[in-house]
């Protein structure tokens, strides 16, 4: 299937595709020490799950190296379609992409060495069918990575800012409305059990930062792609969403003012 209903739930345009790297780029410090205590290696085959445009699966492409092979899934034609014109700039040929519904379709790899995914069981419609589909595709002895929130409402102000706390609120039940759970990470370390996972390690990332900070250019990005999609949405008008943005980033350029981030949850399992 393709067509914009395979989209990416904030689009698959250019600004999106940018700020994704963005959001790549601060986060994969943190990401690359998760695939070194996880494991991952030259040689191994990994999947990314979620791979979006791509940005994390080059990493891992050039992690394992050109005898190993990393299987990025995702179900944005558009965005496979920059990865791919990127692994072919790179000369990664270890790397394929896949068009894959993460709700419905069959994975198109079994015995992997590893799997990695980032805000990805937070927009699925079904997240405890995937984590069993991920299981099966890995091989016993193979380690899941996962980030995941596991409270988005830690994401406010200090100073607080009325404004940012509500375009959260109304964000989050938005993400609900359409079949995602903002906070699928307190389910997920329960379904991993069940699932034959040994959980290895979890740990809690949060955030208080300055406007100087490049971490508060990752949900500053945020919020003004997300001002026009609730518009879009018919959940504010185009004269609250100005007011939103206009309070927020007043709040930004107040003295001494902190931004407190999404909670996100590490998670490394290891499959019996």
């Amino acid at each position: 299937m393709t067509g914009p209903d395979r989209d990416y739930v904030l689009g698959t345009h250019d600004a999106e595709i940018e700020r994704l790297g963005l959001q790549h780029r601060i986060w994969r410090e943190r990401a690359l020490d998760a695939w070194r205590r996880a494991g991952f290696a030259a040689g191994q085959t990994l999947i990314d799950v979620g791979c979006g445009p791509g940005w994390a699966a080059l990493d891992l492409a050039e992690l394992v190296g050109p005898r190993g092979r990393v299987h990025a899934l995702d179900r944005s034609r558009r965005f496979l379609d920059a990865l791919e014109a990127e692994r072919r700039r790179r000369g990664l040929d270890q790397l394929t992409a896949h068009e894959v519904d993460l709700d419905d379709d069959a994975f198109p790899v079994a015995g992997a060495d590893g799997a990695w995914g980032r805000w990805v069981l937070a927009f699925v419609t079904r997240p405890r069918d995937l984590l069993a589909r991920i299981a099966a595709a890995l091989k016993p002895g193979a380690t899941l990575v996962l980030h995941e929130y596991f409270d988005y409402r830690t994401w406010r102000a200090a100073p607080r800012c009325a404004e940012l706390e509500q375009f959260v609120g109304i964000v989050v039940e938005s993400w609900r409305a359409g079949g995602g759970e903002p906070d699928i990470a307190l389910d997920v370390p329960a379904w991993l059990a069940e699932l034959g996972f040994e959980l290895r390690e979890l740990r809690p990332f949060i955030d208080v930062v300055p406007p100087q900070s490049p971490v508060w250019k990752w949900p500053e990005s945020f919020i003004e792609v997300g001002l026009q999609r609730l518009v879009q949405l018919g959940r504010l008008s185009e004269e609250r969403a100005r007011t939103m943005r206009k309070a927020i980033a007043a709040a930004g350029a107040a003295p001494h003012v902190r931004m407190v981030t999404p909670a996100v949850l590490e998670i490394l399992a290891t499959r019996r």
